[in-house]
């Protein structure tokens, strides 16, 4: 009978979950060829092709999607028995994967993330940041972080900022040469720096005043899709921008933004880490929660507003 290492059965399960052998190889910690050795050695053994490959794609068989569905669970309770056997440990062991948004990183890299490093360090941190949101557990993350309203309803969520909001916001000397928008419909008339989301689409700038909503398409000959670029574009009078106000708040108490249409953009829920609820929970995980449940609040509004690095517009 063919019989497979660990570390073969761990190689069909990095591709599988990332499509590709150099994105496994990376999250495996190995050469692609040497991945891709171990998998044709693997099917040369068992006498069947786990993979369909050409030269732009790589896909499970028939044979290799029953054969992936049969070891999962059983690579998962094998995770989960070492993390398990890591909790004996007089501190927490092992490396932890975080999924988010360029911006999310940038908000919470100085305030939680360096605080985590120093407080435990034989944990080995990975963020991965990317703007559309992935499955998080069948990607191999412990965990991700986004704004509540985009976490996942079958995932728990542990809230890092209660609220946050966005401002409508541009320099001094562009509301002495376009005027000021009083209400959201004003904004026709203004050159407005466009949004372009991680699906493609332009974002709509949204505004609610006392139960009444607007979602905007705002005119403007500037799309970007980074916010830092987008704040650097309007801090050059080049239009009005709508970014997460720890982005803006530091140019505003300079004078060198002013806003608009404040009592048009209420807070909304802030980003939370969330993480799949079925599992087990490991302890490097678990003390990254206890860290983020343990900051006094005014450490965690303190410390993103004095962020120099912008976010993205969508956490």
């Amino acid at each position: 009978m063919a019989k497979a290492s660990l570390v073969e059965l761990e190689a069909v399960a990095a591709v599988a979950r990332s499509g590709g052998f150099r994105a496994a190889a990376r999250e495996l910690g190995i050469s692609s060829s040497a991945l891709s050795h171990a998998i044709a050695t693997l099917e040369e053994r068992l006498g069947v092709r786990l993979f369909n490959r050409t030269t732009r794609s790589v896909a499970l068989s028939p044979a290799g999607e029953q054969f992936v569905g049969e070891i999962t669970p059983a690579l998962t309770a094998i995770e989960d028995a070492i993390d398990h056997a890591g909790e004996h440990s007089a501190e927490p062991t092992g490396t932890l994967r975080i999924n988010t948004s360029l911006g999310a990183a940038r908000m919470f890299l100085t305030p939680l993330f360096l605080e985590y490093a120093s407080l435990y360090r034989r944990v080995e941190v990975e963020i991965v940041t990317e703007g559309a949101l992935v499955d998080v557990t069948g990607q191999g993350f412990d965990a991700g972080i986004r704004l509540a309203e985009a976490v996942p309803p079958d995932m728990i969520a542990v809230p890092i900022l209660p609220e946050i909001r966005s401002l409508v916001v541009g320099t001094p000397d562009y509301f002495k040469r376009r005027g000021v928008p009083k209400v959201p419909t004003d904004l026709s008339r203004h050159r407005c720096i466009r949004a372009r989301m991680a699906s493609g689409k332009l974002y709509r700038w949204e505004f609610e005043r006392r139960g009444e909503t607007m979602l905007i398409d705002v005119p403007g000959t500037l799309t970007l899709d980074e916010s830092s670029l987008m704040l650097e574009a309007a801090l050059a009078g080049v239009g009005l921008t709508y970014l997460a106000e720890p982005v803006v708040a530091e140019y505003i108490a300079a004078h060198r933004l002013m806003v608009v249409l404040e009592d048009w953009t209420p807070p909304y829920p802030g980003p939370c880490l969330y993480f799949a609820g079925r599992r087990h929970i490991p302890a490097r995980l678990r003390a990254l929660i206890d860290l983020i449940r343990a900051w006094p609040l005014a450490k965690r509004t303190a410390s993103t507003s004095r962020s120099h690095a912008p976010q993205e517009q969508s956490l």
